[in-house]
Parts: C-alpha cells; sequence; structure tokens
C-alpha cells in the first residue's frame, strides 16, 4: 500500500511542475452564479419535465405533454 501511495505522490509532485500549484480559493467567498445564454435554454428545456416519485420512492421525471395526453 506504501509502494501505491508513494508512486500517487509522486506522479501529483510532477504534474504540479507541469501544471501549478493547485488553486486556493476562497470557501467563504460567496458563489457567483451567472445566467448565460446556454444556462437559460437548459432551464427553458428543463420546463417542460415534472418530477414524480413511484411507489418505492424513485424520482424520475416525465414530459409535462406525456401527463396532460394521460388525463
Amino acid at each position: 500500500m506504501a509502494h501505491v501511495l508513494s508512486g500517487f505522490m509522486s506522479l501529483t509532485e510532477r504534474l504540479r511542475f507541469v501544471f501549478g500549484p493547485a488553486t486556493r480559493l476562497d470557501a467563504d467567498a460567496p458563489v457567483v452564479h451567472k445566467h448565460d445564454e446556454f444556462e437559460q435554454a437548459s432551464e427553458e428545456e428543463l420546463t417542460h419535465f415534472v418530477v414524480e416519485t413511484d411507489s418505492t420512492g424513485h424520482h424520475y421525471a416525465v414530459r409535462r405533454e406525456d401527463l396532460e395526453r394521460e388525463t
């Protein structure tokens, strides 16, 4: 096990020299959430789905059009 760990540490040390050190961000800083065109298109697509739960507690998505056809 020690050989595997030392091999991993050696690999990460070499990668640090290639890619630079890991970025350390401020964990207390708020996350900035930007709404771009792609995200707005994705949200529009998701409005066509409803999340349903079956009797065993599994969640799944159903298209709204399919639900309207059933009623």
